[in-house]
């Protein structure tokens, strides 16, 4: 494994590389046999090496085997062991050999997780030091199996929204380019040979393919170089990527299920952190993180802080006005019955619900509506081309 490392020379000034080392601790022993001390170091040549990323579907099955192991009553570090030998995937072997190293070095699991951002995330680290805290480690790992499983397919359902309406809507803009660029052309010889006073939209028609033809690269390049930048305004500006966000929860048909996604997966993580023992400041602020969306993340701020003032859960939620009936019913009836994470975990079932039939709908629409944009074209550019046609045909009689 390739490793990017900083390090300090025996002179005390500090030095920047790259070394091939199996792990950690094998990086530091060869750094130190070169008179050196390891100061930081990261893994950068996992991509070129060939090596795929580790996927939810290996957290899956990390979860479920350690769940399976530490219940059946085999010691922590005997079951890490095994897994890693088990292993087939480069990376995560790694990963877990390192934090078999780190465990053996004096640290707990979720420390050894910790270490390990890109694989363990914050929730993930903060349920199994929860569950290290109770003794529920098992129980912990099971949660965490279903709630990746769950995250899974709500991913999956995300993906569904964004790209089928994107395919469909890149393929009649290519229909259109077609139209524009080469068959309009064509026509438009054969229009001004008529020699005769041109309409209004044939005029039209003839700008706009003028237009696709002088500019078809602006018009090839615009869309992914709009992306490409939205992207970069996202990451250097905040206050763009918070109304970019805002914006993401206005769209039509569309927003709505996303603003759903976002809720579902805020209530499954905050039930999960809650459930585990976690106190609720705690999960909101962890819970903040992991929503993806700065609008809802901003309004969890607002609610905590009301909560620290002295607020009740249900009211401070109530105040930010971005949760809807729903997620604040269920927040009062577990907030009265002492079952809050109960009651979000309904809130995550119904809105999983709704999101599959929502989506189920938008696809079921978004067909029979790309239809008829594409006919609407197609009969505005036939009756600009054949209206001068008749046109000459009517004084011909």
């Amino acid at each position: 494994m390739q490793y990017r490392y900083r390090a300090a020379d025996a002179q005390g000034r500090v030095q920047q590389g790259q070394m091939e080392a199996a792990n950690m601790a094998d990086l530091e022993l060869r750094l130190g046999r070169l008179g050196m001390t390891l100061i930081h170091a990261k893994g950068s040549g996992m991509d070129l090496l060939g090596r795929r990323k580790i996927e939810r579907r290996d957290l899956i099955t990390f979860c479920f085997h350690m769940e399976q192991l530490t219940r059946a009553g085999v010691p922590l570090l005997e079951g890490l062991v095994d897994l890693r030998d088990s292993l087939d995937h480069p990376k995560f072997r790694e990963v877990i050999a390192n934090v078999i190293e780190d465990i053996e070095g004096g640290s707990q699991l979720s420390q050894a997780m910790a270490a390990h951002p890109e694989v363990f995330d914050s929730v993930f680290v903060n349920l199994i030091r929860a569950g290290e805290a109770s003794g529920e480690l098992p129980s912990v790992l099971k949660s965490l199996t279903e709630s990746i499983k769950w995250q899974d397919e709500l991913i999956a359902q995300t993906k569904r929204v964004v790209m089928y309406p994107a395919f469909v809507g890149a393929l009649v803009f290519c229909v259109v380019c077609f139209l524009m660029i080469y068959l309009v052309p064509q026509l438009v010889e054969f229009i001004k040979s008529m020699k005769q006073e041109v309409p209004l939209n044939t005029q039209i028609l003839l700008w706009v393919s003028a237009f696709f033809v002088n500019f078809w690269w602006l018009i090839i390049s615009a869309p992914p170089l709009i992306f490409l930048f939205i992207r970069w305004r996202n990451k250097v500006d905040p206050a763009f990527r918070f109304k970019f966000d805002g914006w993401k929860l206005r769209i039509p048909a569309v927003g709505p299920i996303l603003h759903k996604i976002i809720l579902a997966r805020f209530a499954n993580f905050f039930a999960l952190l809650y459930g585990a023992g976690i106190p609720i400041l705690e999960c909101i602020r962890i819970t903040e993180g992991i929503v993806g969306n700065l609008v809802i993340a901003d309004a969890l701020n607002r609610a905590e802080m009301q909560i620290r003032e002295g607020q009740g859960v249900t009211a401070s939620f109530e105040r930010v006005g971005l949760f809807p009936p729903l997620v604040l019913r269920m927040l009062r009836v577990g907030e009265s019955t002492g079952q809050l994470d109960n009651a979000l975990m309904n809130v995550s079932y119904f809105y999983n619900r709704d999101i599959k039939e929502a989506i189920e709908r938008v696809q079921s629409l978004i067909e029979p509506m790309m239809t008829v944009i594409l006919g609407l074209i197609l009969a505005w550019i036939m009756s600009s081309v054949l209206g001068p046609i008749f046109d000459t045909i009517s004084k011909l009689r």
